[in-house]
């Protein structure tokens, strides 16, 4: 870390301007949708961004970050999940060790992947979906937060990624949370003019992870992602660039998307609830028959009344209702259902109809 602050230190206010966080291309760019479609995110442990070559992945010295991407594309064809690779810093002692491997959202870690095991592993877990068959998983709990820091890749990235981490570590200290939230750096995310880039995998009240990016992330910031969303499950709308599972053209429609214990949802599943009501109320209204006849039906009849109809419709409309099987069978659902309740409803007509002048 002290190599990394000596950097810091080193950088002039023309530099800063540049490529930290004053820079005049902050917040000029529309950030939601900016997110490559995929659904699975898997993070390799190895080494630090100060050892990082520009791409990780074609180092001819640290071969496990070739290896592994080399594999994950060697067999994109049989991976039927969308996947991204990244590499994360190790740190001796923690859940980010060199080798291990974390997978999201699965909430999954394999310790100390060598370069002999990769196609082991890529086979078994990525391609056959099945535990690493030469490594014990261990299940992850917590929030996990990664922050672009991948320097010799963009200068962006290597100025704004150590400053958020160490705030990001800060705050987590000072809410005491430090068994709860983990923060690490990691290298390109794609969307180098967007830096500060920062992915959180959290859990939301249900328990189910949720992956969401964040550009232009400063350090004024850091607060809001413990507080508003890692604390309360509140997406921050401003900073948000989006999320896993989400496909880039859905980002726009998104943008002011909350998580599932936010108010948005809350509001919807309210409007969901409510067209069920009129649908129930419709379920149970009236239709006027010939000669002014009403056959009203109550959406609450009980089996037997049901039962009872249908037997009707089968004696007196049998023959009418098979002539028209092929034609609801080319309708869509809505419009079948919809169908269906209106040749009930005449055949009830018909019935109530037929009993009548039999009465006379």
């Amino acid at each position: 870390m002290a190599d990394r602050e000596n950097v810091l230190t080193a950088i002039s206010a023309e530099e800063e301007a540049e490529f930290g966080f004053t820079r005049t291309e902050m917040h000029k760019s529309n950030l939601a949708g900016t997110v490559d479609p995929y659904d699975r995110h898997i993070f390799v442990c190895f080494k630090g961004p100060d050892a990082w070559l520009p791409r990780v992945e074609e180092s001819e010295t640290d071969l496990l970050p070739k290896l592994f991407s080399s594999a994950v594309k060697a067999r994109k064809n049989d991976i039927t999940i969308k996947t991204k690779v990244t590499i994360c810093e190790e740190r001796e002692g923690t859940d980010f060790e060199r080798g291990d491997v974390l997978i999201f959202p699965d909430m999954i870690k394999y310790k100390r992947l060598k370069d002999s095991d990769v196609d082991g592993f890529v086979d078994d877990v990525l391609v056959s979906g099945r535990p690493w068959a030469s490594g014990l998983q261990e299940k992850l709990t917590g929030s996990y937060v990664f922050v672009c820091a991948h320097g010799s890749r963009d200068k962006r990235c290597g100025v704004c990624g150590p400053v958020l981490i160490e705030k990001l570590k800060e705050g987590i200290e000072s809410r005491e949370l430090r068994n709860q939230v983990f923060v690490s750096a990691c290298s390109h995310v794609g969307g180098h003019k967007y830096a500060g880039n920062v992915i959180v995998y959290s859990p939301d009240l249900e328990g189910k992870i949720m992956g969401h990016w964040y550009g232009y992330v400063t350090p004024d910031d850091v607060p809001e992602i413990l507080d508003q969303h890692i604390g309360q499950g509140v997406v921050i709308e401003r900073i948000w660039r989006g999320q896993m599972g989400a496909p880039t053209e859905e980002g726009e429609k998104v943008a002011k998307q909350k998580l599932p214990n936010g108010q948005d949802v809350k509001e919807r599943k309210k409007h969901e609830e409510s067209k069920n009501e009129v649908q129930k109320e419709n379920i149970g209204g009236c239709c006027q028959g010939a000669n002014g006849f009403s056959c009203c039906r109550d959406g609450s009849l009980e089996v037997s009344e049901e039962s009872k109809l249908e037997e009707n419709i089968k004696v007196h409309g049998k023959k009418g209702l098979g002539k028209l099987s092929s034609w609801i069978a080319s309708l869509e659902q809505s419009d079948v259902l919809t169908t269906v309740g209106v040749i009930g409803a005449v055949a009830t007509v018909a019935v109530a109809y037929s009993l009548y002048k039999r009465s006379c």
